[in-house]
């Protein structure tokens, strides 16, 4: 099977990829079966601590009504799941079905399907045509889009109160100015996540903020002049001591706890972030509002992950489609989705969900997204360098050399 040096060194030695791999969830790739019925390998990212538990539900209700196919879950954090799928690509063991966010890499391998062989005609065509674009190289389609999200700034109105602060800012000018307002007032002014958890979607909000962005399906464009200025802005507020101590080690999910909590002034969530504070802390008392820009255009970072399924010695893809195909049913997709607060890529979904008035501020952002290149066969490389690097700006790196550094390693020098 055709393998890429963009997945990394292979293994050192056997000895140490079957150690690797006897760690994890389950064995992969060969095709098994268990009592008769065929096993099916599901790999999946961690969304919530709910995440599992309603992926073993959908697995005991599909298995239910499907005795001839088992399905074996492996979770994985988003810290681990790269370099997870990985190791696993180069040791020919990777899932039949991987739940990620960047596809293009896998394609340009040859090792997925085409979303038509592992759906019915009536599930691809249930996709909204936006995020099917999104899902597509060179007019064939190969991730399923699973769950979209949009950002947007929670603010804290007793914080903004206490610093005197009448409105959620709208321009860089107009954040830095809340920020020195609510430093004064003992407050730690905003969360800037830039740890490897998802430094590429904090970085995003001030690329794109600057009128900048991480380029094309054909093209990368890390190393801009826009984007230049936005790392520079970055490195600004955290120089002027506007966030938390040392961002490049923080991770989204802990920090968004610590805003949560009432300890911070500013930081920028998900959908999901509306129930989270309704369950930890329902009576934090909390505003959204768009990402401040540099001139106030009106923006958000757009996120759709995806599932897709990889080519394995048996072709399995008659059970993929059963077991996908029911993931996708209205009801249950549904409900998947509601349950870790997201939003449906799926007309049907979107239609079931609509009256839901926790998703609507993030809705009404979608007109203005923007979108990770995730078509472009380097992306995963650029996505893994800003995770491991951009958080050098709180170090004081120079920032049009870090993004020279970084628009390197995505163009694989």
């Amino acid at each position: 099977m055709k393998k890429s040096l963009r997945w990394g060194a292979a293994v050192a030695t056997a000895a140490v990829a079957t150690m690797t791999l006897a760690s994890c969830g389950f064995s992969g790739g060969s095709g098994g079966s268990s009592g008769g019925a065929q096993t099916l390998d599901l790999m999946v990212a961690s969304y919530s601590d709910n995440t599992k538990t309603e992926w073993q539900q959908i697995i005991k209700d599909f298995e239910a009504k499907n005795s001839d196919i088992k399905v074996n879950l492996d979770v994985e954090s988003w810290t681990d799941i790269n370099n997870v799928i990985k190791t696993r690509i180069q040791a020919q063991k990777q899932p039949d079905i991987l739940n990620i966010d960047a596809f293009a890499g896998f394609a340009a391998d040859d090792l997925l399907y085409p979303a038509k062989d592992i759906v019915s005609s009536a599930t691809l065509d249930d996709f909204q045509d936006a995020f099917k674009k999104n899902a597509s190289i060179d007019g064939t389609q190969y991730g399923l889009p699973f769950i979209a999200s949009a950002r947007a700034l929670f603010y804290n109105k007793d914080d903004f109160s206490k610093a005197g602060i009448s409105a959620p800012p709208k321009t860089w000018a107009e954040f830095e100015d809340a920020a020195a307002k609510l430093k004064a007032a003992g407050i730690t002014p905003y969360g800037m996540p830039l740890g490897s958890e998802e430094a590429q979607a904090e970085t995003a909000l001030w690329f794109y903020g600057a009128g900048g962005g991480y380029g094309d399906a054909k093209k990368l464009t890390i190393d801009s002049s826009e984007n230049v200025e936005g790392a520079t802005e970055m490195q600004k507020i955290i120089t002027q001591g506007y966030t938390e101590a040392n961002p490049g080690s923080t991770n989204r999910t802990p920090l968004l706890n610590v805003f949560i909590q009432g300890q911070l002034g500013m930081q920028v969530g998900l959908p999901p972030t509306v129930g989270q504070i309704k369950d930890k802390n329902p009576s934090l008392q909390y505003g959204i509002a768009p990402i401040p820009t540099k001139d106030g255009s009106p923006f958000t970072l757009g996120v759709a992950d995806h599932l897709m399924a990889f080519k394995n010695k048996t072709d399995k893809t008659a059970s993929i489609k059963k077991f996908l195909d029911y993931f996708y049913s209205k009801d249950v997709y549904t409900k998947w989705v509601t349950a870790e607060g997201f939003l449906p890529t799926t007309k049907s979904g979107a239609e079931a969900m609509g009256s839901d008035e926790t998703i609507k501020p993030f809705l009404d952002l979608l007109p203005n997204a923007k979108f990770y290149p995730s078509t472009n066969p380097n992306w995963s490389a650029a996505q893994g360098a800003i995770q491991s690097q951009i958080g050098q700006l709180g170090q004081g790196a120079k920032p049009e050399d870090l993004l020279k550094s970084i628009q390197a390693k995505a163009d694989g020098q």
